[in-house]
């Protein structure tokens, strides 16, 4: 019987030792090689430019650069795609596009008793134009990682790197009623640029999770009305920096 118990003493650090080597190479076997694809879903910061054009209807106008501040934004969920071109180094690429038109329907002119403009029996309002409208928004990044093993963690990899970014956005609208002046028309863009730094586990073969961050990023914004036809844009811009800026999340798969 002490025999027994002594082989089994002997035998069990030898089994766990062979089931954590297994665990461990098995997991440096899931990390990326050269030549894999990653398609991830993202939680995290808003990149997107979306602007509303003025009405064609006011004597003056004002305009104030779009906020860039990322502690400005909602949290939104995009994807980002990757190539590991060699076995340390990745590509980024990504963006979204959106279009959306609204059919324009002209005015409708209200009644009065008696020909006096006031409420009272009979009065019906004026109903103003719907305005014929599009907009248009898109954004599109690139970037480079490199990637790090941590020894003591099987699976997990840090990386840094580096991101640049555009992102557009436009509205257009005109009223079908006698006072507007022609077409209304908003632009924005953003020139966005960033360090990143992150990690990603790889918990099966093909399927990771991951966070990051931007240490440092630098953001230029222009936005700019075109109020009514044959008047001069009116412009404003600003320059945006962040430190430890936009944390996100990622899911994501491997190919």
């Amino acid at each position: 019987m002490k025999i027994k118990k002594l082989l089994i003493l002997a035998v069990m650090p030898m089994i766990c030792l062979t089931a954590i080597a297994q665990n461990h190479y098995g997991r440096e076997n899931y990390t990326p090689k050269k030549g894999d694809f990653t398609v991830a879903a993202t939680v995290g910061y808003n990149s997107y430019a979306n602007i509303t054009a003025p009405s064609g209807l006011l004597t003056e106008y004002e305009v104030a650069a779009l906020s860039t501040n990322w502690t400005d934004k909602a949290l939104t969920v995009g994807f980002e795609t990757g190539w590991f071109f060699s076995d340390k180094w990745k590509l980024n690429l990504g963006g979204g596009l959106n279009f959306t038109n609204n059919p324009g329907y002209p005015a409708k002119d209200g009644t009065y008793d008696n020909g006096i403009d006031e409420v009272g029996d009979g009065f019906v309002p004026d109903y103003r134009a719907v305005g014929n409208a599009s907009s248009l928004a898109f954004n599109v990044f690139t970037g480079v990682d490199r990637y790090f093993k941590v020894r003591s963690v099987a699976g997990l990899l840090w990386y840094a790197g580096a991101r640049a970014g555009y992102a557009y956005g436009q509205n257009r609208v005109k009223y079908d009623e006698p006072g507007s002046l022609g077409k209304s028309v908003a632009e924005t863009y953003n020139l966005r640029g960033s360090l990143a730094v992150g990690v990603d586990y790889y918990l099966i073969p093909g399927l990771y999770v991951g966070g990051q961050i931007d240490p440092f990023a630098y953001t230029y914004n222009t936005t700019t009305y075109k109020p009514q036809e044959g008047l001069s844009n009116l412009s404003a811009d600003s320059h945006n920096f962040s430190l430890l800026a936009a944390p996100t999340i990622k899911v994501g798969f491997k190919f």
